[in-house]
């Protein structure tokens, strides 16, 4: 049995982890060098950290932060946000990230994948997509949800997974911060077109939430959560236990 993966994210914007409700509104949260010291002794498996605004802003990820989280943990850390070219790869790979998203700047040029998975593997490469219903389409958005690409997100994807990303991070605008649930309609269609490991992001809002995700998509690899970790409404421990007592698979 593959063993789940529970995965919280921080947020970046301004130096502080903030969180908004389907890329909108966003509110302070907390230091990130804090909270992630707290996820990694939580028994969190990874962390995820986004610089939301680095891309949309035209500049490169703050890294002096990014050195202080990785220096402050110790479970694996995906890193995001104004990755544009290669040699971003190697500014945020040298100071502690294990793993490297890409979303915005493989929108523009989709090559950046291929490249990164030639020089550092496809098991550093991950492909962040941002997704939104539009007239019935799933449809991949860029520059922290603000820009509608008019591309198909599940066309996308497989483009992506075929150049070199060995991972995939489903962010759905539709529900995230929305706590209803994840978008398992999304998620199935993702997961039966690619063989790589798929993280499911948004909507999380509940412990139940996180075992119909595994139990409805048996192949998802993982579930990524926010607010519902940083304001205390389901502790990291307390979710581990309740999967595992409900025949999840979980690193405990």
């Amino acid at each position: 049995m593959v063993t789940k993966r529970i995965i919280p994210c921080l947020d970046i914007k301004d130096g502080r982890v903030v969180k908004g409700v389907q890329f909108q509104n966003v509110q302070d949260v907390s230091n990130p060098v804090d909270l992630a010291r707290h996820y990694s002794q939580s028994g969190a498996d990874e962390l995820v950290f986004y610089d939301i605004t680095a891309s949309f802003e035209g500049r490169a990820l703050f890294t002096d932060i990014l050195t202080q989280v990785a220096s402050s943990i110790f479970i694996p850390l995906t890193v995001g946000g104004g990755i544009s070219k290669v040699e971003d790869f190697e500014r945020v790979l040298t100071r502690g990230a294990d793993k490297v998203s890409v979303n915005s700047g493989a929108i523009r040029r989709p090559q950046l994948i291929d490249e990164a998975a030639k020089r550092y593997g496809d098991q550093c490469v991950v492909l962040s997509v941002d997704v939104k219903r539009v007239d019935g389409q799933f449809r991949v958005f860029q520059n922290g949800g603000r820009v509608d690409t008019g591309l198909d997100a599940l066309e996308w994807i497989v483009q992506g997974v075929d150049r070199g990303a060995g991972e995939v991070v489903v962010n759905s605008m539709d529900t995230d911060g929305v706590k209803g649930g994840f978008d398992l309609e999304l998620l199935s269609q993702v997961c039966s077109r690619v063989k790589v490991p798929v993280i499911a992001s948004g909507g999380a809002g509940c412990k139940e939430d996180f075992l119909t995700l595994f139990r409805e998509i048996p192949n998802m690899s993982a579930g990524l959560a926010a607010s519902i970790f940083h304001f205390g409404t389901v502790p990291l421990g307390d979710l581990k236990s309740y999967l595992a007592e409900n025949g999840v698979c979980v690193r405990r």
